[in-house]
């Protein structure tokens, strides 16, 4: 998952899974804390989120790390760079994860329709990620966060009543690192977004979004809300 450019926030909108009458390999099951890959390991395997969470990040030379995206369910991960994997995947909350052999994205001769699937998959990764170099590299803090919590919202948030709940098993640092923010700017910014009425911070792992046609403004460059 990375921070896209937000349309709307619509009533929870589930990605599908990849379909195939290929024969599938059986599913992985990672606990949390553990590792799928590390940073320059051969790719052998591309793995779509069935359940849980992941994390994929990288460090730069100087030691600071950086969070490219979060693996959600219907998110594929690993696509190759240069036949290697070009970050670390973790896992924040236990996973459930479906391999698909690295040739099925490469050769369409075992199954064309897997083929074609991983294909626009791997497209639509391309310009998602477009977009959140736009966000890292255009908007304010205020704006990167709701952009974040808008598209958490639409991809795994839960209605209770008139609110939208929305986990957040990341730490602080990790959206920090994941906005190009510092973890004080990122609590500050919830913080201003709680007294604004915006959102509710239920704990340190769950937001309620209150307002989410504010948010969305925000999300847009729109502070007059």
């Amino acid at each position: 998952m990375y921070v896209t450019i937000p349309s709307d926030i619509t009533r929870h909108r589930p990605v599908s899974p990849i379909t195939t009458t290929a024969p599938k390999s059986h599913e992985t099951h990672l606990k949390a804390e553990s590792y799928l890959y590390f940073e320059g390991d051969p790719v052998d395997w591309l793995y779509q989120v069935k359940t849980g969470v992941l994390r994929l990040t990288r460090l730069l030379e100087d030691g600071r790390r950086q969070v490219i995206a979060f693996g959600y369910p219907g998110d594929i991960v690993g696509f190759p760079s240069g036949g290697l994997h070009h970050t670390d995947c973790d896992v924040l909350v236990d996973a459930t994860l479906q391999p698909y052999r690295r040739s099925a994205l490469e050769s369409g001769e075992g199954d064309p329709a897997l083929h074609s699937a991983l294909l626009q998959a791997a497209l639509s990764e391309i310009s998602a990620m477009q977009d959140h170099f736009m966000m890292l590299g255009r908007k304010s803090a205020v704006e990167k966060m709701a952009s974040f919590l808008c598209v958490l919202a639409d991809r795994v948030g839960e209605d209770q009543g008139d609110q939208r709940r929305i986990d957040l098993p990341m730490r602080r640092g990790d959206i920090a690192d994941f906005l190009g923010l510092t973890t004080e700017t990122v609590s500050r910014t919830l913080t201003q977004l709680r007294k604004s009425g915006v959102i509710a911070v239920q704990n340190i792992h769950t937001v309620a979004v209150l307002r989410p046609e504010a948010l969305l403004h925000l999300s847009r460059g729109s502070h007059d809300n």
